[in-house]
């Protein structure tokens, strides 16, 4: 199956004001890639530093997706319409993520 970038799902909302990517609620990272343990799905692009990172304007979306055991994943790319990174175990965690 081929896919587009249009293809994957987007990060409808980041809430992590701490991340470099952030602006007002919305990642300008191009993609994201969602990381972490079993039971534990972080948002392995965070990176938190006092730079402003990012495209000025972007619809970002979910470039790659570790969690194979989440009901979304499927062959390591993410199938959900949208995803909401924030606040979680760790700094930032994909808050869309369920566990099969």
């Amino acid at each position: 199956m081929s896919m587009t970038l249009d293809d994957l799902p987007a990060v409808a909302e980041c809430s992590v004001a701490g991340c470099s990517y952030n602006d007002h609620s919305h990642c300008h990272a191009a993609a994201v890639t969602i990381g972490g343990s079993v039971g534990d799905a972080e948002c392995a692009t965070f990176i938190p530093l006092g730079v402003k990172g990012g495209l000025d304007k972007v619809l970002t979306h979910v470039g790659a997706c570790q969690r194979p055991e989440c009901i979304h994943n499927s062959s390591l790319e993410c199938h959900a319409a949208s995803v909401r990174i924030g606040p979680g175990a760790d700094d930032a965690d994909c808050l869309t993520y369920q566990p099969a």
